[in-house]
């Protein structure tokens, strides 16, 4: 059986960012990092929302609202709180079944003990809704005063966000309201509380926040319980945010907090119906797939019809809060495969932004779509310049991330078409859908660049998935996803030509004639034939020829712990030392192409010049491993990404810009691993097949997967593997 809680005992006051991340609870609208109720904002507290931006200063970034889950104990006119008052037991723990974070805190009184306990959960059944519980005991008689509102001392790393912060209500509710400073957007959190024995209540604004004061005196042994709702509505989600968040917790409050807590773990219970992964012989394999699986499903954008899912999760304002290749390349098929719906609402989120990749393709000269490095609302860019600080100078460093990193336009087109392979669903390519996936053919030949004294195609001057290698040529990952573009790009041209189809403003032999003759020239590398390199394919033009330094070399050359390793002055820049897979990773998208020994060749060359330098890179060597057949290899890289948050310990800093936070793409990587990777679950001919390659610790499996509409469930025992329709 999983035990589907993970605890932690003690107080260490500077693990509050890293257990901010891991005990997260959310519901796609909205991330509640898990923090404690009485943290402030220089203990990173946040109730992050979803495809809401904000400039202020510095970068746009997703906004954090006033924090309506803040409270704390007043004992005998004493305050306790952490970190000021040492407890005598403390403990957090999260059911990552059912989305609820909890506490437990023990202090030792003039007079005796006092406990505090509270769980907190953000409804999967109403978005909008925060539903906390808290219950006091004390074995003594104690004048208690529990203090619970809406702090606005919001923290930010760019901010602050929000002007115009009005704080008011009646007795029995309590009610912020605020706007966004560049687009303005009200945004409204109400609160109202209950309780179940006689209290005295006041309220009362002190400093920014604005406070519930609930006194009462216990009995020895009892336990006093009083229950809260917050209500958090936008400007995206009514005309009356204020109105809305008010009527909902007072309709909450009406129904009861067991009510909303049935409906919540209701919704978690349809979810896991379809995603549980059962992992026999191997409890820590399991509880960190389906610990991962969690992530995804807190931060799945299901209330709306087309968000998609930023690079961190929604554990805070890291990375802008932007959209990244990650969603399609790592995180899609865990979606395409337990939840379609929200698929749809990820790549509907593409379509819908090409606009925004259409300005950024002229604005730089080029034809087509480029889509956004880090996609905001719109498809706006929010990548900068200097998107990394220099550890010595503290002066902002040059990178070239928006300008170069061109492949997130070939990322947009292969989710598009992987999610209509796998569903069945061509809804996606109606008029609109077609132009999205033309115009990124079209910015990919606009990109070609033909030599005169070559008889091929080149694409010079990009960014692959290897960050630390900037403004290289022919990478051939990037390549690759250029020429499976244009590939389908023609024949999506063709069905919509002879289905009549083809939108009015293309020329569709013209554009045949171009995405056909791009396709045939484009270079690819090829694997090597030369000894010192044989089979292996080169990354891109003249990589064999940099430095061949060994990974601990690389490190050993800093000179600072946050020192930056890529771009014009990085320790890696000029040696095969790589930040991720990258080779790899075109060779396991495109395996098939390849016999095992270029697989192998490649694996086993670029794996020790791997940094690993994002959360990305394990599963992609994972997964290549299974395909070679090397279950074993592929299970520390697994375990690697499928801990990326249980276990903690990734990169927090690149240079001196702070890039913690959950890690949703490692997540989605240990998703495939399992299922596609050791499950061998795959299309052949159009037909799901399984073919289970397990390693050592793992005996058996279990899980269940949509394909086309029909729901199947998957039994694994050893090498065999059956795929029954439900």
């Amino acid at each position: 059986m999983l035990n589907w809680t993970i605890r932690e005992e003690g107080y260490e006051e500077q693990n509050a960012p890293s257990l901010g991340n891991r005990y997260l609870i959310g519901n796609g609208y909205m991330g509640i990092r898990g923090t404690l109720e009485e943290y402030e904002a220089d203990k990173l507290p946040a109730v992050n929302l979803a495809g809401i931006y904000d400039r202020a200063g510095g970068w746009r970034e997703p906004i954090n609202l006033p924090n309506g889950c803040f409270s704390y104990l007043r004992v005998d006119a004493e305050i306790y709180k952490l970190p000021e008052k040492q407890p005598v037991s403390h403990g957090i723990e999260l059911d990552y079944r059912y989305g609820i974070f909890r506490r437990h805190t023990t202090w030792h009184t003039a007079r005796g003990n006092v406990t505090l306990t509270t769980e907190r959960f953000a409804s999967m059944a109403k978005v909008n809704l925060i539903g906390i519980r808290f219950r006091v005991t004390a074995d003594f008689h104690a004048d208690v005063e529990l203090v619970t509102g809406i702090d606005c001392d919001v923290w930010d790393l760019n901010g602050p966000h929000l002007e115009e912060v009005s704080m008011g209500g009646q007795e029995e509710e309590l009610l912020v309201t605020a706007r966004t400073q560049e687009q303005k957007i009200p945004v409204a959190v109400a609160e109202t509380v209950f309780a179940s024995y006689p209290v005295e209540m006041k309220q009362v604004v002190k400093g920014n926040k604005i406070l519930h004061r609930i006194f009462f005196i216990t009995k020895p042994g009892e336990q006093y319980t009083t229950d809260k709702w917050v209500g958090v509505y936008t400007g995206k989600d009514c005309d009356n945010p204020a109105k809305e968040a008010l009527e909902l917790v007072r309709i909450k409050k009406e129904n009861g907090y067991d009510s909303s807590l049935r409906a919540h773990k209701k919704c978690w219970d349809e979810l896991w119906k379809h995603s549980e992964v059962i992992i026999k012989g191997d409890s820590n394999a399991m509880q960190a797939v389906n610990y991962s699986l969690y992530h995804l499903h807190s931060i799945a954008p299901r209330h709306t019809e087309s968000l998609s899912i930023p690079a961190r999760g929604l554990s805070g304002q890291t990375y802008k809060g932007a959209v990244f290749w990650d969603t399609e390349m790592f995180m899609l098929d865990f979606f395409l495969m337990t939840d379609p719906a929200t698929a749809r609402i990820l790549m509907k989120y593409r379509i819908d932004t090409l606009e925004g990749a259409l300005q950024k393709a002229a604005h730089y000269g080029y034809e087509g779509a480029f889509y956004a490095w880090e996609s905001q609302e719109g498809g706006y860019d929010a990548c900068t310049d200097y998107n990394v600080t220099d550890v010595f100078t503290g002066r902002p460093q040059r990178t070239y991330f928006k300008d170069k990193q061109v492949h997130i336009s070939a990322a947009v087109v292969y989710g598009i078409l992987r999610y209509v392979e796998w569903t069945g669903d061509e809804s996606l390519l109606d008029t609109k859908g077609v132009k999205t996936i033309v115009e990124c053919a079209k910015f990919y030949y606009s990109l070609l660049l033909h030599s005169l004294t070559k008889d091929y195609y080149e694409i010079r001057d990009v960014i692959g998935p290897d960050e630390y290698h900037e403004r290289i040529n022919n990478n051939g990952y990037t390549n690759r996803m250029a020429k499976f573009t244009l590939e389908k790009a023609a024949e999506v041209v063709k069905k919509a030509m002879a289905d009549g189809k083809l939108p009015a403003e293309y020329d569709g032999e013209e554009l045949l004639r171009r995405f056909q003759d791009g396709a045939e020239k484009l270079f690819l590398p090829k694997p090597s034939e030369d000894a010192a390199h044989r089979n292996v394919i080169e990354q891109f033009d003249g990589y064999f020829d940099m430095e061949d330094a060994t990974l601990e070399e690389v490190r050993s050359r800093l000179l600072h712990e946050k020192e930056y390793w890529g771009g014009a002055y990085g320790v890696a820049s000029h040696t095969q030392i790589i930040k991720q897979a990258d080779v790899v990773t075109w060779l396991n998208l495109f395996s098939q192409e390849y016999d095992e020994e270029v697989l192998r060749a490649n694996w086993a060359y670029y794996e020790p010049r791997t940094e690993h330098g994002s959360s990305l890179s394990a599963g992609m060597y994972a997964m290549l491993a299974c395909k070679i057949g090397e279950p074993d290899r592929a299970y520390p890289f697994f375990l690697k990404s499928a801990m990326a948050d249980l276990k903690g310990g990734g990169k927090e800093w690149a240079g001196l810009v702070y890039i913690g936070g959950t890690h949703p793409a490692a997540a989605g990587a240990a998703y495939m691993t399992v299922v596609e990777g050791f499950g061998g679950i795959r299309l052949e001919n159009g037909k799901l097949v399984c073919k289970p390659s397990l390693p050592r610790e793992i005996q058996g499996m279990q899980f269940r997967i949509f394909y086309r509409g029909q729901e199947y469930e998957v039994k694994i025992e050893g090498t065999k593997g059956t795929v029954t329709a439900l």
